[in-house]
């Protein structure tokens, strides 16, 4: 996964996904109650190819990496749901704040340029953003995951009352980066 995902799922998950390929093989089993079909469905696979995961005539471990990735995201997008809705239930009261070092840089309107430096911030995530970046969480959508902060961030610092209004703001090369409630 990618570091926001990793940091979300720190924060707001009891424990973590299953570490080995088996261990998520059979979350996914365990979740889609024993339809190898849809098991075979989500990983991309035959159902033949999932029948002998389970008989053991295959190791999933030794599969394609393709695979293997395909099965961590998928284990990885069940993991847990009670606890995330719990986790966003109570930062749409709350809020949410995001502590990161990364890059940041912005274009305004007037043509000026700021070229992207490491900033050090520490704000608030928008209220009415909180939803779809829990939905990118579960999605597993990194990308998804990292333009919503990345806004929130545009919107609470760059884009604060008596500032340029219009910027587009380009928030990359993540140095560490903390989500945390109010």
């Amino acid at each position: 996964m990618g570091k926001l995902i990793d940091a979300m799922r720190a924060r707001f998950q009891t424990r973590g996904t299953p570490k080995t390929a088996r261990g998520q093989f059979n979350a996914l089993m365990r979740k889609e109650k024993g339809d190898t079909g849809k098991v075979a469905e989500r990983l991309g696979v035959s159902r033949r190819t999932v029948q002998r995961y389970v008989k053991g005539d295959r190791n999933i471990a030794k599969s394609k990496p393709e695979i293997l990735d395909r099965l961590q995201q998928e284990a990885a997008k069940d993991h847990q749901p009670r606890v995330t809705a719990r986790a966003q239930k109570e930062a749409q009261q709350r809020g949410m704040t995001i502590e990161t070092r990364a890059s940041f840089g912005f274009t305004s309107e007037a043509g000026s340029t700021d070229d992207p430096r490491i900033r050090r911030m520490t704000e608030e995530v928008p209220d009415h953003l909180i939803p779809q970046v829990f939905d990118a969480l579960r999605a597993g959508d990194e990308d998804e995951l990292n333009r919503l902060l990345g806004q929130g961030l545009a919107e609470e610092y760059f884009r604060a009352p008596g500032g340029a209004a219009d910027l587009d703001v380009e928030f990359s090369d993540i140095d560490y980066v903390e989500l945390d409630l109010r």
